[in-house]
């Protein structure tokens, strides 16, 4: 016996199909089983897969939780703001909001042709990882970090973001954390390329909560509270990026790719 569990696969912060970062999208009546979902994540083989089930604690319209094809993760930028669009689109509205287990409330919006996310923002402070650093190929001028797993490495130019050819094996075997290597961008005033190969995803195509870091990292260096933003991986995003107090919010459009179902022969939960 069978068991058809909605799914949508969405291309977040692209206007088009085959940019951005392509994320999975499926709400469920009920939680399965964590080793149910987390399969599920690794037979999509996207950076991340979202889960959602109607939130009863009044807090939010949704639970969210987010899956790469090795773990859960903490905070999902892309799709989360993939989870908006899919259930705007069915549901109809402007806003939609989440409870999270580990980044508490998150909302996204209409804005336009695209959406808005507001995520927490994300504080690093000057230090050294000298051990990251060796990996990645090029010595960086500075290094930033933050204790949850993010750490920015700022470079000269997009020249040099793009010619990053690090050991990603090696960054893997240092954790899961997020290698943000960042410069003043040529087309967008900043350009990156985001590694996280100790979490399943050797180079990511477009990372939202690597945007939320960057977002105060920029704001702080540019003066300025907003900017425009493209991680420049093999598909490639483009999103707007604005610092409003505590929050990181994003900016970007989503494209359907395929809407269906996911057919389970036994699911738990």
């Amino acid at each position: 016996m069978t068991h058809a569990l909605p799914y949508w696969h969405v291309d977040a912060f692209a206007d088009r199909p085959f940019a951005g970062n392509q994320a999975a999208v499926m709400p469920l009546e009920n939680w399965l089983d964590d080793a149910v979902m987390l399969a599920i994540a690794e037979e999509n083989l996207f950076a991340e897969t979202a889960f959602v089930v109607r939130d009863t604690t009044g807090e939010a319209d949704w639970e969210l939780r987010w899956f790469t094809p090795t773990e859960e993760v903490r905070l999902c930028g892309h799709a989360t703001l993939a989870s908006g669009h899919v259930l705007l689109a069915r549901d109809g509205g402007e806003r939609v909001t989440f409870r999270t287990r580990r980044a508490g409330l998150l909302a996204v919006e209409r804005s336009g042709d695209a959406y808005e996310l507001a995520l927490p923002l994300i504080r690093t402070e000057r230090g050294d990882w000298p051990e990251a650093v060796a990996l990645l190929g090029a010595q960086p001028q500075e290094v930033w970090l933050n204790p949850d797993g993010y750490g920015v490495y700022l470079f000269a130019d997009a020249a040099a973001v793009s010619a990053l050819d690090p050991d990603l094996r090696g960054l893997g075997a240092l954790g899961n954390d997020q290698f943000i290597c960042t410069a003043p961008g040529t087309d967008t005033d900043v350009v990156s390329r985001v590694f996280v190969p100790g979490g399943g995803v050797d180079e990511d195509s477009f990372t939202g909560s690597a945007h939320a870091a960057l977002t105060h990292f920029w704001a702080e260096r540019l003066g300025r509270e907003s900017f425009s933003a493209f991680q420049a991986s093999q598909r490639g995003g483009y999103a707007h990026c604005r610092r409003d107090g505590d929050c990181a919010v994003l900016s970007g459009p989503c494209v359907t790719v395929v809407e269906g179902r996911f057919y389970l022969p036994q699911v738990s939960g």
